[in-house]
């Protein structure tokens, strides 16, 4: 019986990530997370879900909190870790921010050459360069991630691109981590009820040893 409960909540927990990544506005939509996908998990050798089939190659820009522009175009031949992240978030954020921070620390020297991680600012208003800089050093995560910004315009097509839902007054943004592949596909998402660092390291080193490669 405990085990049937454990599933039951596991399964409700990767629906609302769903909803969360599809519903609301125009903002929010794309690649949402594969739960079929997510529970073949154990036919897969990745431990998070597949991201759905057919996603096309991801070609966006945006500037770092050093006013860097950040083209994903230029990080082929790495792979990439991507979360949706406000700076002014006092609970998932961090949380996230660690756990990949955890992965990356597991990585040998010569893995960590080979990966880079982005936080997408899901607040264009409230994340600012010198608050994004702030969040990263509070949070113990400078050197580990950079923090994307730009306004509205600039951030929506990326939040549809993988299905991240920007924050709101009325509903939280949708909290988890997606990894491209080297050639710059998405490949496996990690809803935050089910990412751990040795998880997310795992399925980094599958994609660093080309599975799953396009």
């Amino acid at each position: 019986m405990v085990l049937a409960v454990v599933a039951v909540l596991a399964l409700a927990g990767m629906v609302g990530a769903v909803i969360a990544a599809s519903s609301g506005n125009d903002d929010a939509g794309g690649a949402a997370v594969d739960v079929e996908g997510a529970f073949k998990g154990r036919e897969s050798p990745f431990r998070g879900a597949l991201r759905p089939p057919g996603v096309r190659q991801s070609n966006f820009a945006l500037t770092n909190q050093d006013g860097k522009i950040i083209r994903i175009a230029d990080e082929r031949g790495k792979v990439v870790v991507l979360t949706p992240l406000y700076t002014h978030c006092e609970d998932s954020c961090p949380l996230v921010a660690q756990q990949v921070r955890g992965a990356i620390d597991d990585l040998s020297a010569e893995e960590r050459k080979q990966v880079v991680a982005h936080a997408i600012s899901v607040d264009p208003v409230g994340d600012t360069s010198q608050s994004a800089k702030s969040f990263l050093v509070d949070r113990r995560v400078s050197g580990y991630l950079d923090f994307l910004l730009g306004d509205r315009a600039e951030l929506a097509p990326v939040w549809r691109e993988f299905g991240f839902a920007p924050q709101l007054d009325s509903r939280e943004h949708n909290s988890y981590v997606v990894l491209l592949n080297k050639q710059g596909y998405q490949r496996v998402g990690f809803p935050i009820e089910h990412l751990t660092p040795e998880g997310l390291r795992h399925d980094i080193e599958l994609l660093l040893r080309g599975v799953g490669a396009a």
